[in-house]
């Protein structure tokens, strides 16, 4: 079966009891990730298996084997894979030829469309789902805002749930982030609503622009070698936490990879930047720094940040002990990059 960011919503009680196999795709990679969480906790508590999409090349046979491994305890499993493209195109074909059908696999595939090879084995199988997800734009993700507070319990006007928006960048992950914690502070549930205002919402410490982290990342990915070095160190000594670090990067990667999608070919950066903030879909503060970055990172050379990206987060959770270091010197080396 087959969703988008629209028909997802009305279709993912469904799917997480049909279906073992869901790939989610496209240029919003936030709305991906959200969807994969979402049917992640309808399938309920199971131990979580994490692959990469490169170790599955090297190793087709291994997303079979660990759909259908056994918990030490006995526990239930979910396998969880992060890819970009094809990569795990013969992993999965291996998958489906299992005559068991295991514990059930959830696939967020960066710079991959619903018509990647991938998403054609799947798409018209009645025990997968192939999720389509485009950029969202401000009212979209304004809309979803509303909606996970409703869920969690909590009345919130409009203007508080576009603040959230705004914050997070249009990103659904960290804005379901931001209203778990701000349910969890009202002491909110569905049961038992809550009233959220300006005030719970500053209470929480929601991300903001001006949470630190910004100041690194447009560094960084603008290649300013004036100032990287200086925000290095000044993340370094505020103790800022590498993978949630990683995570603004990530962000602001997704963003270009879905500003320079509707840009195309067209050479007036300003001008369509104009235009994507008439639409609110960019905040005017962030203008410059956008625009520098999308003339830096386009086509190819984006694609090979956004799987860089990938691969660091991998590598952060994989050796948590050396988060820092390794954070510190791939971020010089892509502000290098970014200054060529």
């Amino acid at each position: 079966m087959k969703a988008t960011q629209k028909t997802f919503a009305g279709m993912a009680a469904r799917a997480a009891q049909e279906c073992r196999i869901f790939y989610f795709c496209g240029p919003d990679e936030a709305g991906a990730a959200d969807a994969a969480a979402r049917i992640a906790a309808l399938l309920g508590e199971a131990e979580r298996i994490e692959l990469g999409g490169a170790d599955l090349r090297r190793d087709p046979v291994r997303l079979a084997d660990e759909a259908r491994s056994v918990s030490l305890f006995g526990d239930r499993r979910q396998i969880h894979v992060r890819t970009a493209g094809d990569e795990v195109f013969d992993a999965v074909e291996t998958l489906l030829a299992s005559p068991v059908d295991g514990w059930p696999v959830l696939i967020v595939a960066t710079s991959a469309t619903d018509k990647s090879r991938v998403a054609k084995l799947l798409g018209d199988r009645g025990d997968a789902l192939v999720g389509m997800f485009h950029p969202p734009d401000l009212r979209a993700v304004v809309d979803a805002v509303r909606d996970m507070a409703g869920a969690a319990g909590l009345r919130i006007t409009g203007d508080l749930a576009e603040r959230i928006a705004r914050a997070t960048a249009l990103d659904t992950r960290m804005a379901r982030s931001e209203v778990e914690k701000l349910a969890l502070y009202l002491d909110a549930s569905p049961q038992s609503p809550r009233t959220a205002d300006a005030a719970a919402l500053d209470a929480i410490g929601a991300a903001t622009e001006d949470d630190g982290m910004m100041p690194v990342v447009n560094a960084v990915l603008s290649g300013d070698a004036r100032r990287v070095g200086g925000e290095l160190a000044r993340a370094r000594e505020m103790g800022i936490n590498p993978v949630g670090l990683l995570l603004a990067f990530e962000r602001r990667g997704a963003q270009l990879a879905q500003l320079a999608g509707r840009l195309g070919n067209r050479s007036d950066i300003n001008g369509f930047l104009e235009q994507e903030m008439a639409a609110r879909r960019v905040f005017f503060r962030d203008k410059p720094d956008l625009a520098n970055q999308l003339k830096r990172w386009r086509g190819r050379r984006l694609e090979r940040l956004l799987e860089r990206l990938i691969s660091l987060h991998r590598s952060l959770l994989a050796d948590s002990r050396n988060a820092d270091l390794a954070l510190w010197h791939a971020l010089a080396e892509i502000a290098r990059a970014a200054a060529r």
